[in-house]
């Protein structure tokens, strides 16, 4: 498979530093021989520029998103490109950053086929929105805005409109839901495995679930964004909004895996990821882990 690597080296969306660093730590530390060694041929298109832009005009362009304009440059260029990667017979794995890049990637997605669905494995939902988030940080705002709901700017990033049926979305591991985001899922009805029902049920359990809808609800493409925070803080560190009790890695990998024997999966994120706070690259060989794991399966 030819599988094109994206770094998207963004901070703004969470305003913290060091998630920017991320793409170029795992090309360090050998993720592009990686992807290789597992008999693909992989190309690495470097990373999208970030705009550079002060803390003090963060509120520039709006009042509860912190540098909207920004982020909406970086989204809209991002989305061109994966959609520019999946027009040519390739997969998409985009390196992050925060997760507000996950408008962007599923949005270039969403014009290629119209028939997608979205698996977003994540301790929080990024389901606020303009009005609901307490932190006015875009990564807890961009698949609320991917299934049309929130800020219009966020909402007609690379095309207008919604660009996922929310019925076509599948949050996993959730375990840190504001109050907008839990009256939206419940208005919505959303497909919402939080790490409760997976520690009753079982993580087989969810991926079987999932399995079924996608067969039922015709989805024939999956957008899988991955932030790294879905793991248990013990053994991913290495993220700025750690909340325990998540997945242990066994789980982490086997729901991967599971979901990628679909054959449905087309593009990937792989988010959240912050050098400065790991401790001893424990995060770090986590997320190469996981991408061998991915590579190993595609």
């Amino acid at each position: 498979m030819k599988i094109n690597v994206i770094g998207v080296p963004l901070n703004l969306g969470c305003d913290r530093n060091g998630v920017e660093r991320a793409p170029n730590h795992l090309r360090e530390r050998g993720l592009m021989r990686l992807i290789r060694e597992n008999g693909h041929r992989a190309f690495d298109l470097g990373n999208l520029y970030v705009p550079p832009v002060s803390e003090e005009d963060k509120y520039a362009l709006s009042h509860t998103m912190k540098y909207l304009d920004q982020i909406v440059e970086v989204n809209n260029n991002l989305a061109e490109l994966v959609y520019d990667t999946l027009r040519g017979g390739a997969f998409p794995l985009v390196i992050g950053g925060d997760h507000s890049l996950g408008l962007g990637s599923a949005s270039g997605v969403g014009k290629c086929y119209e028939d997608f669905g979205i698996i977003w494995l994540d301790a929080h939902g990024d389901i606020n929105t303009n009005e609901t988030s307490p932190s006015g940080n875009i990564h807890g705002m961009p698949l609320s805005a991917l299934m049309g709901m929130g800020s219009e700017a966020l909402v007609n990033v690379y095309a207008p409109g919604n660009k996922v049926n929310p019925q076509n979305v599948f949050l996993v591991g959730t375990r840190s839901l504001d109050e907008g985001e839990l009256e939206l899922i419940e208005r919505e009805q959303l497909s919402v495995y939080t790490m409760d029902l997976i520690r009753s049920e079982g993580i087989d359990f969810v991926a079987a679930d999932i399995r079924k809808k996608l067969k039922e609800r015709k989805i024939r493409n999956v957008h899988f964004s991955i932030d790294v925070d879905s793991i248990d803080p013990d053994y991913a560190p290495g993220t700025g909004t750690c909340v325990p009790e998540g997945l242990i890695p066994a789980e982490f990998m086997s729901f991967v895996e599971d979901m990628l024997s679909t054959n449905l999966v087309k593009s990937m994120d792989l988010v959240e990821l912050n050098p400065d706070l790991d401790h001893g690259d424990k995060t770090t060989t986590l997320c190469l882990d996981i991408i061998g794991a991915i590579t190993k399966h595609l």
